[in-house]
């Protein structure tokens, strides 16, 4: 495999799945909010700003702005159906047809490479999953041309028995299924590409798809995705005025989110102001209409025994439920997971960097957030410390109002 040169992103189809279902509840509700998205990089030992020069990184971010869905694309998004009639509706994909992302924010001090992206919420949102696929992608090609043709030639090697090892592993637990999920911090987009098609061939049965919608179109796999942070942190904005709307603001986005999509996709990501408010939030009649939930941080063990005993106590079959893990996620992981949990629970997994970016060189922990919505700051708090996104004093005002009282910290590997 070749070291390319060539533009990292080449469809505006090339983010993750979950852009789409949460870009369509936006456009529809909340079109013209203004946001405000930042880059930050939890890996404080790699200076970007000097693995990446600043006009490689603008070339590549300008060449987005270029890109336009085209019919086969939107033709694609029209047929993407499974659990109801029509999953996109048509004035959605006309406003997709006509979208140009917006301007980006770009600079370098010292080693901080600062990038910011801001605009309507409708826009702005498709930039996340795609800047960092390039940063990811360009420190990952300058880092490779430091070397030698024949060392590059043993990381690609790396890369290609680590895969055939976790294959070999996974193959031993036959029914443990998984998702990729490993688009924003893949080594390349060409790598991403050969993982996954190497997971169809040698996982067929246990590869369910992929949040790639690109790649799912290409090789007619599963688009996977639903919901993220960002809507529970953009509705936090909008609806603002006091300690309660704040408070309110979540159980606001689930309605709007089961009246859009119903119970398709009905997966709730639990963690963005701790699950313990989640769980303490969630009623009976949301569990039993709701297909399951998602664990993004914090001890996944943990997590699902507290989601089997809410379950149990609401007098639900958790067996009827499913449980998706997808934080920091490797193959032994996933399989102690599973044989935890599966006699009793619906359980599969998000396998994201371990899965795109695993060939000897360290992975970056990199994520872009939404920050500012309607002129407000905006928080994730999480169940992991190490990943809470926000300003000191709006994370302590948050943890007030969500009564967040978790201290558990932990570096985050991905």
């Amino acid at each position: 495999m070749k070291i390319q040169d060539e533009a990292i992103i080449q469809s505006l189809l090339d983010i993750d799945f979950y852009k789409f279902t949460m870009g369509q509840l936006i456009f529809k509700k909340h079109k013209d909010v203004p946001v405000r998205f930042k880059l930050t990089n939890r890996t404080s030992s790699v200076s970007l700003s000097k693995m990446i020069p600043l006009e490689q990184l603008k070339e590549q971010l300008d060449h987005v702005r270029t890109l336009r869905f085209n019919n086969s694309e939107l033709h694609y998004l029209r047929g993407t159906n499974e659990y109801q009639e029509r999953m996109f509706q048509e004035d959605y994909l006309q406003f997709l047809k006509n979208m140009q992302v917006p301007q980006y924010q770009l600079e370098y001090n010292g080693d901080d490479l600062i990038l910011e992206l801001l605009g309507s919420w409708s826009e702005t949102t498709y930039w996340e999953t795609i800047c960092l696929s390039i940063i990811n992608e360009l420190y990952y090609r300058n880092l490779m041309l430091q070397k030698s043709r024949l060392a590059q030639d043993a990381i690609f090697a790396t890369g290609v028995k680590n895969l055939l090892d976790k294959v070999k592993v996974l193959r031993k637990c036959p029914g443990l299924t998984f998702t990729d999920f490993g688009t924003r911090r893949r080594f390349s987009r060409p790598w991403q590409k050969y993982v996954v098609e190497m997971m169809m061939a040698e996982l067929p049965q246990q590869l369910k798809g992929t949040s790639n919608t690109k790649l799912a179109m290409d090789l007619g796999l599963m688009p996977t995705g639903t919901a993220a942070h960002e809507m529970d942190m953009g509705y936090s904005g909008i609806y603002h005025s006091s300690d309660e709307e704040i408070y309110g603001s979540h159980k606001r986005f689930l309605h709007d989110w089961r009246e859009m999509y119903g119970w398709g996709l009905s997966i709730d990501l639990t963690d963005t102001y701790g699950s313990n408010f989640f769980f303490k939030e969630f009623t009976h009649e949301e569990a039993v209409f709701d297909k399951g939930l998602r664990q993004d941080s914090g001890e996944p063990i943990e997590f699902g025994l507290k989601a089997l005993e809410f379950y149990i106590k609401e007098g639900i079959n958790p067996k009827e439920k499913m449980l998706i893990f997808s934080d920091g996620l490797w193959a032994e992981k996933m399989i102690d997971i599973y044989r935890y949990f599966h006699k009793d629970i619906m359980t599969t997994f998000g396998w994201g960097t371990d899965l795109t970016n695993d060939l000897c060189l360290k992975p970056l922990s990199l994520v872009i957030k939404l920050v500012e919505a309607n002129g407000h700051g905006t928080v994730k708090l999480s169940d992991n410390l190490s990943k809470a996104i926000g300003r000191p004093e709006d994370v302590e005002r948050f943890k007030r109002i969500f009564g967040y009282k978790n201290n558990f910290s932990e570096t985050c590997k991905y």
